[in-house]
């Protein structure tokens, strides 16, 4: 006999499961991956929930599907699958991941896709593939698909940057990129323009930093020409801007885009974004902008690791085509750990002492070309030194660094090392967090700003924490 849930015990059980994940896996996997997902019916011990892509079905199957089948089985013995399937309601489903509702938009949204698919047919598009040279950032041939290293650390970033790139129509909106600097975000935004071009020319593309955006936007009420501005960037196919975070603290700008982004949304345009941190770590950003920014896919390019760096430098060489040993790479992957771009700026300089001078590329060579970047790199400070010095300030075990101990005593000696690892080191917040016990970025993220309080109201706590500082730095 066919058995089949309620659809309000379904919306309970799916709350009680998704909210155990959400816990498990982090606020930006919850909303890239389990938010825009639907629960549709649990019959015969079959749970089926929709994903609005192909790709995010795909992606949850492969990385989720195991955990909600043994969460669901804890709220009905019976279930003994979870299907994941695709349905076809991009549309509405990027606008609930949202919290907006489908009906209030569909008219606007199709009279605005009408107007703009006539404007295209008149020649307001470029065959290029741009809009309006003067309004975007020239794109950088170098910087497409093909020259892109993929590793560990960028794979995932890499995947949804190809997705939205050859994707008929938008998979998630926005693609939210971030990572620190150097390490590749720029060049994916350039591919994912590169390959835009090519596949369909007609498609109208503009490419430009936040900082460049703002200017436009302050020259257009300098000339009280917005109404132009606004027809500019609200009548693209893709934009995309890079460095979000420059607009932090910048109210009017952060209002007009507010508007442009629903306006592209709204009409089903995609939009792609790059930032140094994740949309709820933009400190300045006004809430309801942060919340559409997390609203479609969320992606973090790590730190390289030296399997990636050693491959980026293998590729890099077999371009300039010359013969340069594997140990000179490997030891250049081994000590350049910041960034891609440190790392490919000083392989260019050996190679061009080398070729001006006439001298064979050896490590004696290197050392010697390199001595003022090995020497900084040598000083560069880790975090594991970091816990270390301030474990031995402060009179505790480094093992606390990782503990589940929330003791003030030990407390807030780990906040303060986690302050010092986000001052001192490159890494992201959640490269943090793992460091210290496999801790959310949330957590760093109150830990930076309550020592920063202290520092402020508690004289002898700062001086504590700027004679670690200097220490490190010694």
């Amino acid at each position: 006999m066919e058995k089949r849930v309620s659809e309000g015990l379904l919306a309970e059980q799916w709350g009680r499961v998704s909210g155990t994940l959400r816990s498990e896996i982090g606020e930006a996997a919850y909303q890239s991956w389990l938010k825009p997902m639907r629960p549709r019916e649990v019959r015969d011990g079959v749970v089926r929930i929709s994903a609005p892509t192909r790709f995010m079905r795909d992606w949850v199957a492969a990385h989720y599907a195991e955990r909600l089948e043994a969460l669901w089985q804890g709220e009905d013995q019976s279930v003994h699958t979870v299907d994941v399937f695709v349905l076809a309601e991009r549309a509405a489903a990027a606008r609930q991941a949202c919290e907006q509702t489908a009906a209030d938009r569909t008219a606007d949204g199709a009279a605005a896709t009408t107007a703009a698919a006539r404007g295209r047919k008149a020649g307001r598009g470029r065959s290029e593939g741009t809009y309006d040279g003067d309004i975007g950032a020239p794109l950088d041939p170098r910087f497409t698909f093909d020259q892109f290293v993929v590793g560990k650390p960028n794979e995932f970033a890499y995947a949804a940057a190809r997705r939205v790139a050859e994707a008929a129509s938008v998979p998630f909106n926005p693609l939210f990129l971030y990572s620190g600097v150097g390490l590749g975000k720029t060049h994916l935004m350039h591919a994912i323009a590169w390959q835009i071009r090519e596949s369909d020319p007609s498609r109208s593309v503009i490419y430009l930093s936040a900082e460049k955006f703002m200017y436009r936007f302050i020259r257009a009420l300098r000339d009280q020409n917005t109404v132009d501005f606004k027809k500019q960037f609200r009548s693209v196919d893709v934009l995309m801007i890079d460095d979000v975070q420059f607009i932090s603290g910048k109210e009017s700008t952060q209002e007009e885009f507010f508007h442009t982004f629903n306006a592209l949304v709204d009409q089903g345009r995609q939009i792609v974004i790059s930032a140094d941190k994740s949309p709820s770590d933009l400190e300045g950003m006004e809430e309801r902008l942060k919340s559409r920014l997390n609203c479609g896919l969320v992606a973090d390019i790590h730190a390289t690791t030296y399997e990636l760096r050693l491959g980026i430098l293998q590729s890099k060489a077999e371009k300039l085509g010359l013969p340069i040993p594997g140990k000179v790479l490997e030891f250049l992957a081994h000590r350049i750990t910041s960034n891609v771009r440190e790392l490919e700026g000083a392989l260019n300089r050996v190679v061009a002492h080398t070729q001006l001078i006439g001298r064979d590329i050896t490590l004696d060579t290197v050392q010697e070309v390199l001595h003022d970047l090995l020497r900084a790199a040598d000083r560069r400070v880790t975090i594991e030194e970091i816990q270390k010095q301030v474990a031995a300030h402060f009179n505790i075990r480094v093992s606390d660094m990782h503990s589940a101990r929330r003791a003030r005593s030990v407390a807030r000696p780990r906040q303060v090392a986690m302050y010092l690892a986000k001052q001192l080191t490159s890494r992201s917040l959640p490269e943090i967090g793992r460091k210290f016990g496999g801790r959310d970025h949330t957590t760093v993220m109150h830990a930076v700003r309550k020592v920063e309080e202290l520092r402020e109201t508690d004289s002898s706590f700062a001086e504590d924490v700027e004679l670690l500082r200097r220490m490190l730095e010694a």
